[in-house]
């Protein structure tokens, strides 16, 4: 049986969440040393390896793929060769698909390394102006109303500044949802951040659902609310 010690390592590598200026040297130098590189959209990733002239074999591991690669990928690694997994943006692991082959590495005896970098939830709690000295992140919210419902509350129980990442598809619904289930609160929407056209929207849920009622907003939002915060 082949040593733990003489495997490969799996590198979990942050990536811009939108100015491609935001990584790290680091970050770039491994991505240049790795065998391969597991990345959510390999388009998308292309893009950031061309712009720092990086040229390592990519694959696809998202979540369509991940149930079949991850066994391909964790052979890779048993070799003794290295990998990079990326995300579209931001942190691998954080509501994305990219917790199956971590999992199963640190089952495997395989090396795991973090190289800390962008996260878009932390970026936009930073600038919120909401209490910083607890948060309850929830990923993706359920689709169902009755469902959002009993996650928001059971979630409000904590008292803590709340986040969640919404589409702009269905932002207005929730914040629908929120003004029924809680009344007023300090809401923060940040969008297209570290971006052009970065925006944060502050107010009370009535407030901002009024600023954003007639605006056609894009991308992914990041939601901030916290019941006893103030601006």
């Amino acid at each position: 049986m082949k040593d733990s010690f003489s495997f490969g390592t799996l590198y979990i590598i942050s990536t811009p969440i939108g100015n491609l200026e935001d990584i790290t040297l680091r970050a770039l130098r491994i991505l240049k040393e790795v065998n391969l590189i597991a990345a959510e959209d390999t388009r998308h990733t292309r893009k950031l390896l061309s712009h720092y002239n990086i040229h390592v074999p990519l694959t696809s591991y998202h979540q369509h793929t991940h149930k079949n690669k991850t066994n391909s990928l964790i052979t890779f690694l048993k070799e003794g060769k290295n990998i990079a997994l990326v995300s579209d943006c931001g942190t691998p692991g954080i509501s994305d698909p990219g917790t199956f082959i971590i999992k199963e590495a640190i089952t495997r005896k395989i090396k795991v390394i973090a190289l800390p970098g962008p996260s878009a939830l932390i970026c936009a709690l930073t600038i919120s102006g909401l209490p910083t000295n607890g948060f309850l992140f929830l990923g993706f919210l359920p689709r169902k109303k009755g469902k959002i419902k009993k996650e928001l509350n059971k979630a409000f129980l904590c008292e803590k500044t709340l986040i969640f990442y919404e589409s702009c598809y269905r932002i207005n619904k929730t914040l629908e949802i929120l003004r029924e289930e809680i009344g007023q609160a300090q809401l923060v929407l940040a969008r297209e951040l570290t971006k052009k056209f970065e925006e944060i929207i502050r107010g009370k849920i009535d407030e901002v659902i009024e600023k954003i009622k007639d605006r056609p907003l894009k991308g992914e939002l990041v939601v901030l609310v916290n019941k006893s915060g103030d601006f």
